[in-house]
């Protein structure tokens, strides 16, 4: 009986708003903020706007990894690459994460530098250009919120970071402008760097995690085998492994013992667990069922670590 009963659920379930053509937008405002963000630093001598125009550079560089990977996701499968491409956006947002990471070095760095002789500062260009940088920021991210897909909240987290800092830019634009003390602008800087920096780690670890088949983190390993093992005719679950393909797509497969021998009970049986996955939002799964006396193990449930 070992091997009957093995079945593929191929529903996905994937997030299924299309952001291919927010994130086109976003690469083109971007870019044209980027470009203003950066005249706008050399001329005003702001540090902080050339801080943001650099954030806005690797928002920019986000956002087409972002595209790239919805693209490449919606491949078909092949004979070679059975689950497509799904693993692209993982490894785009892993590429983002490190990016984040060096931008907030080099913003610290410089940061430093200015501490030691402040430079003078040009407040009303930065105001301005600091303002044009936030409408565009919350134009893209406002487009951008709600997906459930880390690919594409790991660019919404980008453009959202490069709001906050730009509400910080005109924050410190007004400070400047009252009090003349454009010591504002290096620390600016550096309050960016730590967010940057921030954002960069929380974004590695969930890319990490899925590529390194972690169980998902909201998952509860034993609530899961307590669900399986209280569907009439199981008498035990091992071998149960549960991770993600994606950040949309998660997927088990578990050896269940009954002592069943009509194939149409094990089928309702099957049918019965799938539908109680769904609540832990798993949709693909493959269930292997074994006939085994359970009298001395009892409820014979065993995960492997």
């Amino acid at each position: 009986m070992a091997g009957e009963g093995t079945e593929h659920g191929h529903e996905h379930h994937v997030d299924r708003k299309d952001y291919g053509r927010a994130l086109r937008i976003g690469v083109v405002v971007t870019l044209l903020v980027f470009v203003i963000e950066v005249a706008g630093g050399l001329l005003s001598g702001s540090l902080s706007l050339l801080s943001d125009a650099g954030h806005m550079f690797i928002d920019a560089s986000s956002l087409l990894l972002a595209l790239a990977a919805i693209r490449a996701a919606q491949s078909l499968p092949t004979r070679r690459r059975s689950y497509g491409l799904h693993r692209a956006g993982i490894m785009a947002a892993f590429i983002n994460g490190l990016l984040l990471v060096g931008v907030s070095g080099v913003i610290l760095y410089e940061a430093y530098q200015r501490f030691l002789p402040p430079e003078p500062v040009e407040s009303m260009l930065m105001l301005v250009v600091a303002l044009v940088g936030l409408a565009a920021n919350v134009f893209i991210a406002y487009y951008l919120h709600g997906s459930q897909d880390l690919n594409v909240r790991s660019a919404f987290l980008h453009v959202a970071g490069d709001a906050l800092s730009s509400v910080a830019v005109v924050g410190a634009a007004l400070f400047i402008m009252a009090t003349g003390q454009t010591i504002a602008d290096p620390l600016l800087s550096a309050g960016i760097a730590v967010v940057i920096l921030v954002t960069a780690i929380g974004v590695l670890r969930e890319s990490t995690e899925v590529l390194f088949q972690f169980t998902p983190r909201d998952i509860d390993i034993d609530q899961v085998i307590g669900e399986i093992s209280s569907v009439p005719g199981v008498k035990g679950v091992h071998d149960l492994h549960i991770w993600s393909l994606s950040s949309s797509i998660r997927v088990m497969d578990a050896h269940i013992y009954s002592c069943e021998t009509d194939a149409r009970k094990n089928e309702g049986i099957k049918r019965e667990i799938k539908e109680r996955l769904e609540k832990f939002r798993i949709f693909h799964s493959t269930l292997e069922f074994e006939c085994e006396e359970c009298v001395e193990t009892g409820a014979c449930v065993l995960v492997r670590e």
